[in-house]
């Protein structure tokens, strides 16, 4: 399937305080209003055809489906934060790859760089970068990304550097070998200080994973949230993978989602789901 490279742009002025840049303590009100661009990216195809692991018991034995596999840029006059990379740069333009297991056909049509050269932006641009989590299919370029700091949860870290993610398929550590400026941190993270862009620690699906917060007045918050949810149906029923790291806490930061998702009256983009991909694709290009 072919979609455009660039989904949607959204231009907004969002009214900002200065926080603490280690938390999301409030400090100070002030007048600033940064301009903020947030771009959305296709970084591949992914055929669910064993759709049941994305649940416990057999909710969806038998089914497959089309997942999307969305990356982001938000820009802010501070910086550029990437979230996510996409699926692995090497399979870009080839046939699409069954995994040996059969579960996932995944494909990558168009590389980073090339929908990067349409924004007019290059990987040194780039100030920041965040995962969702560090399974393959959101770190597949990261490694073009060298001089940003990498926001990343100790959680996340530890795991990294444990025996319990070697010969695991769902991870390539190769593919973010060169993200050497790492800034470690625990719990939730104001990425530039002013409350428009937070990281939230949402663990679970990985030991570390965390879902991006933007305070977007124009269109209303919106939350990207990482693989909390795979589709919709997902969060309709509230259910959790059954290859989940955590599957307590993953039914834990379920709650807390939901939660903060009333707090803030926030749209949710769930960043696998082909509908909402496409949705707004044909609202905002």
């Amino acid at each position: 399937m072919k979609r455009f490279s660039i989904l949607f742009v959204i231009l907004v002025s969002v009214f900002a305080c200065k926080k603490d840049k280690k938390n999301t303590e409030t400090v100070e009100e002030t007048t600033d209003k940064p301009e903020i661009s947030l771009y959305i990216l296709d970084g591949g195809n992914i055929k669910a055809n064993n759709l049941n692991i994305f649940a416990q018991g057999e909710t969806y034995k038998g089914e497959s489906k089309l997942l999307a596999n969305a990356y982001y840029v938000i820009n802010h006059p501070k910086g550029k934060l990437l979230w996510d990379t996409g699926l692995p740069e090497g399979i870009v333009g080839k046939e699409p790859y069954t995994t040996p297991d059969g579960a996932f056909t995944i494909s990558r049509p168009d590389s980073l760089k090339n929908q990067f050269a349409k924004l007019k932006i290059t990987p040194k641009d780039i100030t920041h970068i965040a995962f969702s989590h560090i399974h393959f299919d959101h770190t597949g370029a990261a490694n073009a990304f060298s001089n940003a700091k990498w926001i990343v949860q100790q959680k996340e870290m530890d795991f990294i550097n444990s025996p319990e993610i070697k010969n695991n398929a769902f991870y390539d550590v190769s593919s973010f070998a060169t993200l050497e400026n790492k800034e470690v941190v625990n719990g939730d993270y104001d990425v530039f200080g002013d409350g428009s862009v937070i990281i939230k620690s949402m663990p679970g699906h990985t030991a570390g994973h965390q879902v991006l917060f933007l305070d977007l007045p124009n269109e209303g918050p919106i939350i990207l949230s990482g693989d909390i949810y795979h589709f919709r149906e997902n969060r309709e029923s509230g259910i959790v993978p059954q290859f989940n790291f955590d599957i307590p806490q993953s039914q834990k930061s379920i709650e807390d989602f939901e939660t903060f998702v009333e707090s803030k009256n926030a749209r949710v983009i769930i960043q696998h789901d082909l509908n909402d991909f496409n949705t707004y694709n044909r609202r905002m290009y």
